[in-house]
């Protein structure tokens, strides 16, 4: 489908002329290649990217391990491989900012390379990724991108995160084997990357708290001046790239004059004479790369380009030359360098279109098509200052067709992994442009305005998709609601375990489950046409184009026996976690708290126990307004569950808890991340512990991904720490669980991440949230 008009607008007034003229030459300016690395999208040193290339015309890339896909999400619900959808584009966006390649280690959402949650150890890291795939994927992108200048974003020192620690020991390995023509796990041809540069500043802060100190600064390089045509910083600009890290709370003003240098570690140095600068020993321009009369005359028609800014014409003239004259001297150029010509021809033809001021918009009938499907074409063209203009498609396999419509045929899937992301050369399928500028012929490609996708032949919603059935709580059937079916009038059945029935109603399934029903966790898959169907998760959001995650389809069932409790449960949660919806799967009595509930003591009267979410203090004003009200509905009674909170979600010790109490920082001091560390119960016999469930060493078992984060570090004496944990080698903490009788309530704070392990269908999860929302007798 078209965009709307409103949209095509906002992007034209986003993106001035200019400005993308400006853009579109600055890449010229050098033939030099930096490639940044780090473990998550985010990872990447944004300020000091974008002074390279935005200023400098540096050819950036940025190789990531994993997909963030076990960070936290402060903008929404997606987790698991969800998220790491969501900050896949995320990413890609961010790049768009910094003219920057994408290259992933992790490929598909079960890859061994993955964000499995927080490590400490590079070592375990890496043995959980997998160290020796691990380094083929890293040498697969050495050799493929052939970077000059590799920099890892973190040290490798204790106190630093272990995907961290593991990414930047990897690139060392990396670095020596991409050179090695006798390592043959990779089919690329050996690279030689010529340095490699550490940050030589610490990465200790909120989160990390280094232990060693940073190198010694080899060199220097300057972050500061501005942009001449937006008048930002590239500080400035560096965070407009970072703000569309949205899930993870990126992006913060820096206002002009706090601009810097960046201290750089020179590690590993191929080159003669290379210490002394960024750039040192390496060819800086078209003119570095051979001793040709064609090489120079590019090379100065480049120059006159720039000068000419910002006269359009001049430039696409001056640019249409530089190409004529690369394209002559290309077969005198050594192999070595081609990957540099080749970015060079791409560069200026990007620039002669805009130079040109062509304009194409290309677009299907409809977004989403199935693996054998067709749908016609529209195309919207200005041919600007261009001689001649000529439009055609750039196909997958699987794909046929012209400029009028397209067809598919058994073709795959749309990956919502892509192992690359490279601006200005969109996958297939797109437009293929071709114009001739003062006689000579240029190409580049161009993405439909909406990228279709290929969804699957068979698939449907189940909601829910995951339940848990409470056997303490009165016997139900599960209702299972069927949406979207494709195709709608396919035969639907889901296959459910011996003894269980799923019967079809007018809106899904209703289970009914076997009389002697036995605890376990029961997978039902949805058959449509008596073949397996998959679910589609549509991920995206206003500043980012869709993707779809595609799943087997199915709905879990977890039966446990987590007691109960009568209690009237209020639950105040900021977005970020679905606690109110397990309790009432348990049978709980629960509802949402609004901001009239919190306005009165008589309002609050009503709740037995109330339950902030995660986070809930910061993005509810509401909540955090009403701090002084639930103090007093804790004394006069009430059970107040906080659950993990970070210090900067307006969690100030002495006022946001009933009794002091202050979370611990940097989080990595504060953690335990090891999921199936050792608990030790410090007070056996408190109600918390045993009514209505008595918690045991099962409850602590099949934990997915740590034990909890953001731990207390110190705390009022009415407080009592229940449990006892720590991560190998390290000192126990105390502050996962803490309790305080205040006056005739009750004040409790769970740093264990029990919402996770609840929509990971955990038992003891279940059985502790219910201990946990019980009311103080």
């Amino acid at each position: 489908m078209p965009l709307t008009d409103l949209h095509r607008i906002a992007r034209q007034k986003a993106d001035p002329f200019l400005v993308q003229l400006w853009r579109a030459l600055v890449p010229l300016r050098s033939v030099i290649s930096f490639m940044n690395t780090g473990a998550h999208p985010d990872d990447e040193t944004s300020q000091m990217l974008a002074s390279f290339s935005l200023n400098h015309g540096i050819d950036l890339s940025y190789a990531c391990s994993t997909r963030g896909e076990g960070g936290q999400n402060i903008m929404g619900r997606e987790a698991g491989a969800a998220l790491g959808v969501l900050r896949t584009a995320e990413m890609e966006q961010a790049a768009d900012i910094l003219n920057m390649r994408l290259y992933w280690l992790s490929e598909t959402p079960d890859d061994t390379i993955f964000d499995f949650g927080f490590s400490k150890s590079g070592i375990d890291t890496l043995r959980t990724w997998d160290h020796k795939r691990t380094l083929k994927r890293f040498v697969d992108i050495l050799r493929e991108e052939r970077p000059d200048i590799i920099c890892p974003t973190f040290l490798d020192v204790p106190g630093q995160h272990g995907h961290h620690r593991a990414m930047t020991q990897a690139a060392e390995e990396a670095i020596v084997l991409a050179a090695d023509p006798a390592y043959t796990e990779s089919s690329y041809p050996a690279w030689q990357v010529s340095k490699m540069y550490l940050p030589a500043w610490s990465g200790a802060g909120q989160s990390y708290d280094d232990d060693l100190p940073p190198p010694p600064a080899t060199i220097e390089v300057s972050g500061l001046g501005r942009d001449p045509v937006t008048g930002a910083t590239f500080f400035q600009l560096g965070e407009q790239s970072r703000a569309f890290h949205q899930s993870q709370g990126m992006g913060r003003w820096i206002p002009k004059g706090r601009e810097h240098s960046w201290p750089l570690h020179l590690k590993v140095c191929h080159l003669p004479d290379g210490e002394a600068s960024l750039e040192a020993g390496l060819p800086s321009t078209l003119k570095d790369l051979g001793d040709t009369p064609e090489l120079a005359n590019a090379q100065s028609e480049i120059e006159a380009a720039l000068g000419a800014f910002p006269d359009a014409s001049a430039i696409l003239k001056h640019a249409s030359a530089a190409l004529s004259h690369l394209r002559a001297a290309a077969a005198d150029i050594s192999p070595a360098h081609s990957h540099r010509v080749a970015r060079k021809e791409s560069q200026l033809s990007t620039l002669i279109r805009v130079a040109a001021q062509v304009d194409c918009h290309g677009w299907l009938e409809k977004d989403t098509l199935e693996p054998t499907d067709q749908a016609s074409i529209s195309t919207e063209i200005d041919q600007g200052d261009a001689e001649q203009l000529d439009l055609s498609l750039h196909l997958p396999g699987h794909w046929e067709g012209d400029l009028t419509s397209v067809r598919t045929v058994n073709a795959p899937i749309s990956d919502p992994y892509p192992s690359r992301y490279l601006p200005h050369q969109p996958d297939a399928p797109c437009l293929k442009l071709e114009l001739t500028t003062h006689g000579v012929k240029s190409r580049t490609h161009i993405p439909f305005d909406i990228p279709p996708q290929v969804l699957p032949e068979r698939s449907a919603d189940l909601t829910p998709s995951s339940v848990v059935v409470n056997l303490s709580a009165p016997a139900d059937n599960i209702s299972i609601r069927l949406g979207n079916v494709t195709p709608p009038d396919a035969s639907k059945t889901l296959d459910t375990p011996e003894g269980w029935a799923a019967n079809r109603t007018e809106t899904g399934f209703d289970i009914a489950t076997s009389g002697n029903l036995a605890k376990g966790l029961y997978h039902l898959p949805l058959l449509l046409e008596g073949i397996p169907a998959q679910s589609v998760q549509s991920i995206t959001r206003a500043d980012l184009p869709r993707r779809s995650l595609c799943q087997l389809a199915k709905v879990s069932i977890r039966v446990v026996d987590a007691g109960t409790t009568t209690a009237r449960i209020g639950y105040a949660g900021g977005g970020n976690d679905r606690v109110d919806y397990w309790l009432e799967q348990l049978g709980l009595n629960v509802s949402q708290i609004s901001q009239d509930d919190l306005e009165t003591d008589a309002a609050l009267s009503r709740f037995d126990t109330i339950v902030i979410g995660i986070f809930a203090i910061k993005s509810r004003s509401d909540v955090f307004e009403a701090l002084p009200a639930l103090h007093r509905w804790v004394s006069n009674g009430g059970t107040l569950l906080t659950l993990y909170h970070r210090p900067w979600d307006n969690w100030h010790p002495s006022s946001t808890p009933p009794a002091p109490l202050e979370i611990g920082q940097p989080s990595l001091r504060w953690r335990v991340t090891d999921e199936a560390a050792e608990v030790t119960v410090l007070d056996p016999t408190h109600p918390l512990l045993n009514e209505p469930n008595i918690i045991g060493a099962d409850d602590w078992s099949g934990w997915h991904k740590e034990r909890g984060l953001y731990f207390a570090k110190s705390w009022d004496p009415q407080y009592v720490p229940l449990l006892q944990m720590s991560d190998p080698d390290e000192a126990p903490h105390k502050g996962s669980l803490l309790s305080a009788d205040i006056g005739r309530g009750r004040h409790v704070h769970c740093a264990l991440i029990l919402h996770h392990q609840m929509e990971k269908l955990v038992p003891g999860a279940f059985r502790l949230m219910v201990n946990l929302v019980t009311p103080r007798q």
